[in-house]
């Protein structure tokens, strides 16, 4: 988030790092940064650097349908990624377990807290263009990813083509007739959606029949990180490092490599050679839609509900527009 929390005492969840990690730190500096979570950096005593993260539990739909569910689902995702981390994937940027071994804890009914080590290198965009022997490296790591234990992909939920919060966005298409007071940018957002409502059910129309074709092939499911776009990169000495893991599932390779796909077909080819998997071009279609449906539904759900007018709401109204309109840039340019 751009915006740092209103609702949340710092020096509270200060606390809550001394007493449930045993880290010996002083205050929280905000991390403007991400969405779906508040970030901070904190030194230890020791001379440790931590990144602490405070994950919003109303922002994660692929996650649950309620606030425990979704709590549940970031504890078993963290958990993942500290077996990824254990197993040798060290491009994981896994949690600190609490002294109790905990991946995450739970500060409030809506928040959780998680503590990771702080990565020194420099952090992607999303939108930023890689070279192709970046590119290289980066489909590596995703094949070392997908290559990753069966066993642990075993506890992670399944992936499929499912819009997270489709039953809300369709309720929210059938009252665009209707004025929306939810916040200062609703109304702006009922209008914007109000001159895209056809293309929206066609997308979904289309993403359904997608769905439907690909249930007909057979596929392998893999541990997807789900999001590895420039933004959850972070170049360090040793190569590249990917944070975020919230989203990691089992799912369809493609799941991950839409976004490194382009009309050349180079990085089809190179994964295929890399790892003996041939992409299937429906699902590389099927879930570049998902994404940009995905982000439709979440914005809209953000603005419709009570909200704030700032730097969050506003990049959120901004980009909901870019997207409808099909100007969103892709995620490695």
């Amino acid at each position: 988030m751009r915006s740092p929390p209103v609702d949340l005492p710092v020096d509270e969840l200060a606390g809550v790092v001394r007493r449930e990690w045993r880290l010996g730190v002083g205050g929280l500096d905000y991390f403007p940064e991400g969405g779906g979570a508040y970030h901070w950096v904190t030194q230890a005593t020791d001379g440790r650097l931590w990144f602490v993260t405070c994950d919003d539990l109303d922002t994660k739909p692929w996650l649950g349908t309620d606030r425990d569910a979704v709590f549940a689902g970031l504890r078993a995702a963290y958990g993942a990624a500290i077996g990824l981390r254990t197993a040798g994937a060290d491009f994981v940027v896994a949690p600190a377990p609490t002294r109790s071994g905990e991946p995450t804890v739970r500060v409030d009914d809506r928040h959780a807290l998680a503590v990771f080590p702080l990565v020194a290198g420099d952090p992607g965009r999303w939108g930023q263009a890689m070279a192709p022997d970046d590119r290289l490296r980066l489909l590596r790591l995703l094949v070392e990813l997908h290559r990753s234990e069966p066993t642990l992909a075993a506890a992670l939920p399944r992936r499929g083509l499912e819009v997270p919060g489709r039953q809300s966005l369709d309720t929210t298409l059938q009252s665009l007739d209707r004025p929306w007071d939810g916040g200062p940018l609703s109304e702006a957002c009922r209008h914007l959606l109000a001159g895209h409502a056809e293309d929206i059910a066609g997308r979904l129309a289309t993403l359904d029949r997608l769905a439907s074709a690909l249930d007909g092939r057979g596929s392998e499911t893999v541990i997807t990180h789900g999001e590895p776009h420039p933004g959850n990169l972070i170049r360090t000495h040793d190569g590249f490092a990917l944070v975020d893991w919230d989203t990691v599932a089992a799912a369809r390779p493609e799941r991950d490599l839409w976004m490194l796909d382009d009309s050349t077909s180079e990085a089809r080819a190179a994964y295929q050679h890399l790892s003996g998997r041939a992409l299937d071009p429906l699902a590389l279609d099927a879930h570049r839609l998902l994404w940009a449906l995905t982000d439709v539904a979440a914005f809209t759900v953000r603005l419709r509900s009570p909200h704030q007018q700032n730097s969050d709401t506003e990049h959120a109204l901004s980009v909901l527009r870019r997207t409808l309109r099909g100007q969103e840039p892709s995620p490695y340019g």
